[in-house]
């Protein structure tokens, strides 16, 4: 398996579908925004004109973002019966001695999806193969300990109990 995204099929049409939205009917609507604001006259003090230049920003970043994504996705999914910790798998742990489960990718895969909530209410936490507990575990296998320093410096052990997929 590449550094590349997993993604299921599910989650790569979902985000190709905003993508296709943000560019095809949102781009266009932000345009006629800009223009109607700038037909006002001065841009100096035209709020509108400035709120609909950052919406636009917003918006092109958006695209970036889902753009660079889909372009670097793998789809699959992630097997877990070798036992080793990959992106697109819910790892249990033990965190410094307390059990706790999270699932190792991106937190973009969920969006808009009824497993958001989970996420939103901490019944599941996402993390990014690249954040310090991803670069730790990605690649060990079942019953392996290791560790990493938190963003703060603290040292936190890692003991990886199981592994399964997130089902969509």
């Amino acid at each position: 398996m590449s550094d590349d995204l997993l993604l299921t099929q599910a989650a790569f049409d979902r985000l190709m579908a905003e993508l296709t939205q943000l560019m095809t009917v949102e781009r266009g609507l932000i345009s006629r925004k800009i223009q109607e604001a700038r037909e006002e006259g001065d841009l100096k003090e035209n709020g509108g004109y400035h709120a609909a230049k950052e919406e636009q920003g917003k918006l092109e970043s958006r695209i970036n973002r889902l753009q660079n994504m889909l372009g670097n996705a793998e789809i699959g999914e992630a097997d877990p019966s070798d036992g080793v910790v990959k992106q697109g798998l819910v790892v249990s742990c033990n965190l410094n001695g307390s059990p706790m489960e999270f699932y190792l990718g991106s937190n973009e895969v969920f969006d808009g999806t009824e497993f958001q909530a989970k996420i939103d209410e901490g019944d599941l936490d996402v993390y990014s193969p690249d954040s310090p507990i991803g670069k730790a575990v990605m690649g060990q296998k079942v019953g392996s300990s290791v560790s990493f320093n938190a963003p703060n410096g603290k040292e936190i052990a890692v003991e990886i109990s199981g592994l399964k997929n997130f089902n969509f």
